[in-house]
Formats: structure tokens, C-alpha cells, sequence
């Protein structure tokens, strides 16, 4: 009988260290609220991607870990995957070890330069159009144009990814006095979408169904930590060699105000002899008042030979919890540069509109 109840106590004791070693995590976040754009009626909508994910990771021993993680994205108003036309784990599906010499990974995900650049606009990096991410931040780059969904016939996105690679390695440097530098690099596998023509002019490309990219995808960005000063360096190239790169900082002016800045260079000139050159810059602001928190910003893109695309965002997040808040957004948008097809073409169109946005809604984490 002592016999079993030793055998009993090992084992027991032997399964919390197992327990202890591994650690695995479910999370994500619910957004939802009414959204309102000039020339559409209200919807049901989101200001954040919504996302269910686990993630784990397993002590090897000798300063070594296991870690993966996998991201769902799906619509709140509906509970499909988002936009329908994505991956099952269109946020990220990646597995590597992590250690001393840093973090490896190998799969699906943010690319380094869209991973840091988010932090440096006063919308945190959320794709809602009221912010400044998905289209001035990055001057318009998508990282993956070639994917499913991401072009269509007419050249123009179809609600696709534009800002995470498949098929890809990723590396993240360890942190040395506040300076990290991360890097992913992809194989021309990572083109899932069907027949297209990409690009605008004489230049522009045709990709049949299944081709692969003309170049390796790659993505690199270094950045800088330290109290309350932040800055990145990023450059990246996609799978049809458009270019871009970007200079941010952010500083902590006092513990409620944080100013920041982002300047964006784009280069298209493989594909597009129209106007391959777009440029853009924001400035932007968050101000902390009590549990809730004021946000400003305002843009401009401007791709050659078109009118300046002009941005202006206000915002405010009252925090009920640690994890929940409420929010409220405006924003204008004038002189939207337009597109229009020409003898099988992406042309740009003489039309430039304004568009207000709305949104009223609420975020809860878990």
C-alpha cells in the first residue's frame, strides 16, 4: 500500500513538471459597432480585426523553447471567416524554437516592416479606414499582392491580404539596449490567387493561375525601444518587386501624451509606368484622460501626377476594464485617387471624392 501511494505521488509530481514545461494559451478579441461611410448606409461592423488564437510554447531545456501560433480572423456581424476569400488562420500560422541567439519561426504571418509600422500611428495599427495603417502608413503597399483575393481581374483589391506572407521564414533578433532587427524572407510558392494583371501602364504584369512570383518576397525592420522614445527603420519588397520603406518615432511627451510620426516611400516601377512613385507622411497623437484615451491624426499620400490623398482622424477609447472599452470615430478623406480600366489596363481616373467615415462601438479581449 506504501508502495502504490509512492508510485501515485511520483507520477503526480512527475505530471506538474510536464504541466509546468508546457503552456499552452487560448485568446482573441470581439469587436463590434455601427459604421457609417458617405455614400453607404449604417452597417453592423468592426474597427479591429476579430481573432481567436492559441498559442504555445514547451521548455526544450539548455535555454531552448517550442513555440507555434495559430490566428483565426472572422467577421462579428456574421461569425464567417473574415472577408471569405482568406485562409482559415489568415492571422498567422507559424511554429519555431526560441532562444539565446533569438526567435526562428517558419510559416504564415505579419511581415516584419507591417508588424512594426502599426505602432507608430495613433490607431495602433487596426485596419479600420478611420485609421492611418492600411493605406498611409505604408503608402498603399501590399505585401502580398498575389495571394487569393488580394487582386482581381480589374487590379483592384478584392478584400484579400495585403499585409502577411505565406511559405515564409521569420527571424527576430534578441534585444540589445532597446535595438532588435527582425527579418523574413519567402519562397515564390507564396501565390495562391488566380489569373490577374497587376500593375498600371505598359508595365503592367499578367499572372496566370498558379504562376509564381517573379522575385522572393522579403521584409526587414529595425527598431529601437528605450523610455519613452521609439523610432523603426523598415524596407520591404513583394512578390512583383514593388518597394517601399519607411522612418517612424514616437516619443512619451508626458505619461498621458505620446506624439509620433511616419514617412513611407513606395516604388512600383516593375509593373507600373504610369505613376510608380507614391509617397506619404502622418503625424498623429494619443492624450490620456482618466479611464479614457483621445486620438488625433492627420495624412497625406500622394502618388505621382494624381491630386493629394488628405486624411484627418479623431477618435476616443473609454476603458470600462483592463479588457474591455468603448470607442467613437471620425474621419475625412479627400481627393481618393480612383482607378479605371483602359485596352485591359489599370489607368487612373480624372474622379477624386471626399468620404466621411463613422464608427460607434465596443472591443472586449480575452
Amino acid at each position: 500500500m506504501k508502495k502504490s501511494l509512492v508510485a501515485v505521488a511520483l507520477l503526480g509530481a512527475f505530471a506538474g513538471v510536464a504541466q509546468a514545461q508546457t503552456a499552452v494559451q487560448i485568446y482573441g478579441n470581439v469587436d463590434a459597432g455601427v459604421t457609417k461611410r458617405t455614400d453607404s448606409t449604417l452597417a453592423i461592423g468592426k474597427r479591429a480585426a476579430n481573432t481567436l488564437g492559441f498559442k504555445g510554447t514547451e521548455d526544450l531545456g539548455s535555454g531552448l523553447t517550442a513555440l507555434f501560433q495559430l490566428e483565426i480572423r472572422y467577421e462579428p456581424d456574421t461569425g464567417t471567416l473574415e472577408n471569405n476569400v482568406r485562409p482559415l488562420f489568415q492571422g498567422q500560422s507559424r511554429v519555431g524554437l526560441s532562444g539565446d541567439f533569438g526567435m526562428v519561426r517558419l510559416g504564415r504571418g505579419l511581415t516584419p516592416y507591417q508588424e512594426v509600422i502599426g505602432s507608430f500611428e495613433p490607431w495602433h495599427g487596426l485596419p479600420t479606414p478611420l485609421g492611418f495603417y492600411t493605406d498611409i502608413s505604408v503608402a498603399g503597399f501590399n505585401s502580398a499582392p498575389l495571394d487569393a483575393g488580394s487582386v482581381g481581374t480589374n487590379g483592384l483589391s478584392t478584400g484579400g491580404n495585403s499585409n502577411r506572407i505565406s511559405n515564409a521564414v521569420f527571424y527576430n533578433s534578441p534585444v540589445v539596449s532597446g535595438f532588435q532587427v527582425n527579418a523574413s524572407w519567402a519562397t515564390k510558392e507564396a501565390i495562391s490567387g488566380g489569373a490577374a494583371v497587376y500593375g498600371m501602364g505598359a508595365g503592367a504584369a499578367s499572372y496566370a493561375s498558379g504562376a509564381q512570383a517573379s522575385a522572393n518576397p522579403f521584409s526587414v525592420a529595425a527598431t529601437y525601444n528605450n523610455g519613452p522614445a521609439a523610432a523603426m527603420l523598415g524596407y520591404e519588397r513583394n512578390a512583383v518587386e514593388s518597394k517601399v520603406w519607411s522612418a517612424a518615432g514616437s516619443i512619451s511627451a508626458t505619461p498621458e501624451l505620446k506624439l509620433m510620426a511616419t514617412y513611407s516611400h513606395q516604388n512600383q516601377d516593375h509593373t507600373n509606368t504610369v505613376a510608380p512613385i507614391t509617397r506619404s507622411w502622418l503625424v498623429g497623437a494619443t492624450y490620456g484622460i482618466g479611464p479614457g484615451k483621445v486620438l488625433a491624426g492627420y495624412g497625406q499620400k500622394h502618388i505621382e501626377d494624381t491630386a493629394k490623398t488628405k486624411q484627418l482622424s479623431l477618435g476616443y477609447e473609454y476603458s470600462l476594464s483592463k479588457r474591455t472599452y468603448l470607442y467613437v470615430d471620425a474621419s475625412k478623406k479627400k481627393d481618393v485617387v480612383s482607378f479605371t480600366r483602359v485596352n485591359s489596363v489599370m489607368m487612373f481616373s480624372p474622379t477624386t471624392p471626399t468620404y466621411t467615415y463613422y464608427d460607434l462601438g465596443i472591443n472586449h479581449s480575452f
